[in-house]
């Protein structure tokens, strides 16, 4: 039984994530401006990557929330840009790890102080205590349906 109720247009935003695509495209300009070349999608395959270097495909599939096909093409665009390098794992030759490049590490801090400062605007007069709700809350949603 629903316990919220959304005018038509309150749930045409909150089904596809205005907000997040808000933030996503203030990222991309910001990254622009600061003369780094990557898409927001190569930026979340990165940013995984440096939680934990050599993550497969399939990993990182699961950790972007893409389908194979998606990855793939990023991983490829990656390699053209000499960010990642695949390698073949040693326990099971048909999976790819990918590992990230010298050139991906050295845009780590940039890029991180970068998406820090996007989200600093984007939460300008914002309530931390709302802030902590809306967490709380995304977090029961994907609970509900993962």
């Amino acid at each position: 039984m629903p316990n919220n109720h959304f005018t038509k247009g309150e749930l045409y935003s909150f089904m596809t994530g205005k907000a997040s695509t808000a933030v996503a495209r203030r990222l991309q300009k910001n990254f622009k401006q600061a003369g780094i070349d990557i898409t927001i999608e190569q930026w979340s395959v990165l940013y995984h990557l440096w939680k934990e270097n050599g993550l497969s495909q399939q990993q990182l599939c699961e950790a972007t929330f893409r389908d194979k096909p998606s990855i793939t093409r990023l991983v490829d665009n990656l390699e053209k840009q000499k960010l990642v390098k695949r390698t073949l794992s040693k326990d099971d030759r048909r999976i790819n790890k990918i590992y990230l490049t010298k050139e991906a590490q050295l845009l780590q801090d940039k890029t991180m102080e970068i998406a820090t400062q996007t989200l600093y605007e984007a939460l300008q007069n914002v309530n931390p205590a709302h802030v902590e709700i809306a967490k709380e809350v995304l977090q029961i949603v994907y609970d509900n349906l993962k």
